[in-house]
């Protein structure tokens, strides 16, 4: 039987660059579905937030928060701040240039990634936020 199973987390976060392992609350949900072999497709809401995967240990965390702020580095101007002065036009780009949303494999009722791989919430915000993020969860079901 085919079926869609959707439902949110939500997860507060520091003053970006902050990152966030979500992998248990994924993979519970994709139990909690009854999804035996699909797909999962993950969406951070928001235009400061972003989604990737990656080894969540603390070098390779503090790796790509160091690499990202070289993308788009915090102490420059940027023509979004010229319109509403928030000070968080690195934000956007940096949100934008990973993306909001992962699609990922479930297969024998869990989701399939690398040994070393994890599910990152990332906000790029100059200020603390709940981050919400819809997960749906699609495929075949035992009946």
């Amino acid at each position: 039987m085919f079926t869609s199973f959707t439902d949110q987390i939500q997860v507060d976060m520091e003053t970006g660059v902050s990152m966030e392992d979500v992998t248990g609350a994924i993979r519970s949900l994709v139990h909690r579905s009854g999804v035996t072999a699909g797909s999962v497709h993950i969406c951070g809401i928001g235009s400061t937030g972003s989604l990737t995967t990656i080894e969540y240990e603390p070098g390779a965390v503090e790796d790509l928060r160091r690499a990202i702020n070289r993308m788009a580095p915090p102490d420059i101007a940027y023509e979004h701040e010229k319109t509403w002065q928030d000070g968080n036009g690195h934000s956007h780009v940096q949100a934008a240039i990973i993306g909001p949303s992962l699609t990922l494999p479930v297969k024998n009722g869990d989701i399939l990634s690398g040994t070393w791989q994890q599910v990152v919430l990332i906000n790029h915000d100059n200020r603390p936020r709940k981050r919400r993020v819809e997960i749906c969860v699609i495929g075949e079901k035992q009946a």
